[in-house]
């Protein structure tokens, strides 16, 4: 599928009506790079909640813990997405299109409960995902990486539910 339709299915067909019109997602390959490597983000009301891009992931990769968990992570070209990727922006266009494929072929349940930050910020702006089930997440929200609290407290603001962060 190409991004437009990505872009589509994500902001017309999957994003909760409350959202719809204030979050965007963005995704460019760069023609004249090396490889068309390119980037991504996720905008709410046109500023940059988060974003990553190829480079960051050579650039940032000596932030990571050092420890074999996240060498394996690196080595593996980024296919496995957690909050320290999402916060230092190292993921880029093709790690979007992964996350959004996973995210298209399980349920929704599945996607929330994914290992992969993006494809579970996809699943909690996802309409099949109603104001009683973002109220039952709100016990255990507190456990949850910063990166994901942060689309919840979106989402369940948008609903009218007032979360704090």
């Amino acid at each position: 599928m190409r991004w437009s339709g990505i872009r589509h299915k994500l902001e017309k067909v999957y994003l909760a009506e409350s959202l719809k019109g204030h979050i965007q997602y963005f995704a460019t390959s760069y023609s004249k790079c090396p490889d068309h490597e390119g980037r991504a983000a996720i905008l709410l009301d046109g500023k940059e909640i988060i974003s990553g891009g190829y480079y960051n992931n050579w650039t940032k990769a000596y932030l990571f813990p050092k420890d074999e968990k996240y060498e394996d992570r690196m080595s593996q070209e980024m296919a496995y997405i957690d909050d320290t990727a999402v916060q230092l922006g190292v993921f880029d266009q093709r790690c979007f299109y992964e996350a959004f494929y996973i995210f298209d072929n399980q349920s929704i349940d599945a996607s929330l409960k994914s290992d992969n930050m993006l494809v579970r910020i996809f699943a909690v702006l996802d309409k099949r995902v109603g104001k009683r089930k973002l109220l039952g997440m709100k016990e255990e929200i507190e456990q949850e990486e910063k990166s994901f609290r942060e689309f919840y407290a979106i989402r369940a603001n948008a609903e009218g539910l007032c979360i704090q962060q």
